[in-house]
């Protein structure tokens, strides 16, 4: 498949993912759920646009069957969705898993066997808690959503406390939260970026186990310990399940990284939110790595990644808000997912994500925290007006 070609890209929000084919010189057009500012006005701009509020993968598979497009791309949460990822891919060239290696590699038992099969650590899962209460193991557990993304729904688990039907247990593993991103042709990878998640801080407005952004860094930077260790298991992880399932494309996998190991909690068979840190650091779009990996290709790495460490954080309202002028955040390269002026921000849903690049990880996060706090004051009314 080459530039010119014309690509659906579809997912919660398909910002990302639609401006990397698009710098690729790919024809684009994309459905998601807020038709940013950033994806639909800078050119080149994708030729058509459809907004799904809210989000909901079904209706959207649905909204776009009358689309034209010679191929499908999708990042999060369509992992969780693969009748639609079919829907999506009738009469297209698929640009990612297909429908049977999602709803396998997102079966959590199924993945714990084949993990287990290849002799690598994971975090145990129990479709109830029964099995554990009765032999009294005393585990640190977490409840978990089988259609999992982003943290939302995680929550510690109380003996006795039954589950729901799309629910699970999952044994939770102290260490370091991290992901690892990767480009597989089905049996062989090639690392594009490793990388420590933010969960829960509140500086973002999040909290619990709700993802909130990535720092990316070579080693020595801060990022995380043992990384070049690290980066040995992670790839051992992503080699294994690669060939087990017949992972293509780019990928991550979301692990705990405790004592130099990588124990994986789960797969995204997709592109993910942390690709585009490897793209500003590579200073290179990776849709072409993309194509090629599903082609059954690992492309040659891009150059030498910048120096430093590179990070997002997606920044949630702490109440609800109405978006002020944005125009200055439009123009700023280091504001992303821009809203409307006017447009409705509720509590706990995100306002933006911002950027930083800085020397090293506590540099970078001090400055990712500091451009949230100025997006809140922004999107804050003045004392004695409505929010």
């Amino acid at each position: 498949m080459t530039p010119g070609s014309t690509v659906l890209v579809v997912g919660v929000t398909a910002r990302a993912l639609g401006r990397s084919a698009l710098a690729a010189g790919y024809e684009v057009v994309t459905v998601d759920g807020f038709g940013d500012r950033d994806l639909v006005e800078p050119r080149p701009r994708p030729r058509e646009h459809l907004t799904v509020t809210p989000f909901d993968p079904e209706r959207a598979a649905h909204e776009a069957s009358a689309v034209r497009a010679d191929a499908i791309a999708y990042t999060a949460n369509l992992e969780n969705h693969p009748a639609a990822v079919a829907r999506l891919g009738a009469g297209r060239r698929l640009l990612g898993n297909p429908p049977e290696v999602l709803a396998a590699v997102r079966h959590a038992e199924r993945l714990e066997h084949a993990l287990a099969a290849a002799r690598l650590p994971t975090a145990p899962v129990q479709a109830s808690g029964h099995a554990w209460d009765v032999h009294g193991a005393e585990r640190d557990l977490l409840v978990k959503p089988r259609r999992s993304g982003g943290g939302v729904g995680i929550r510690p688990w109380h003996p006795g406390e039954p589950l729901a039907d799309d629910e699970l247990l999952q044994e939770r593993v102290a260490g370091t939260p991290a992901s690892l991103i990767f480009a597989a042709n089905g049996a062989e990878v090639m690392a594009l970026g490793l990388s420590r998640q933010l969960i829960g801080e509140a500086a973002f407005g999040a909290d619990g186990y709700r993802w909130c952004g990535n720092l990316l860094g070579g080693p020595g930077l801060g990022v995380l310990p043992e990384e070049a260790r690290l980066l040995a298991s992670a790839l051992d992880a992503a080699t294994a399940l690669t060939r087990a399932f017949g992972l293509k494309g780019i990928n991550g996998i979301d692990f705990i990284a405790r004592d130099g190991v990588a124990v994986v909690i789960e797969v995204n068979p997709r592109w993910t939110a942390a690709v585009e840190l490897a793209e500003r650091a590579w200073e290179t779009s990776l849709f072409p790595t993309h194509v090629a990996a599903c082609e059954g290709r690992l492309d040659a790495r891009p150059r030498r990644p910048a120096e430093g460490v590179f990070g997002k954080a997606v920044v949630f309202a702490p109440a609800d808000r109405t978006a002020p002028d944005t125009d200055a955040w439009l123009a700023d390269p280091d504001v992303r997912d821009v809203p409307s002026a006017g447009s409705t921000l509720p509590r706990g849903e995100p306002i933006c994500t911002v950027f930083a690049h800085a020397r090293d990880a506590v540099q970078c996060h001090a400055a990712l925290v500091e451009r949230a706090a100025r997006i809140v004051r922004a999107a804050t009314p003045p004392a004695g007006q409505p929010g």
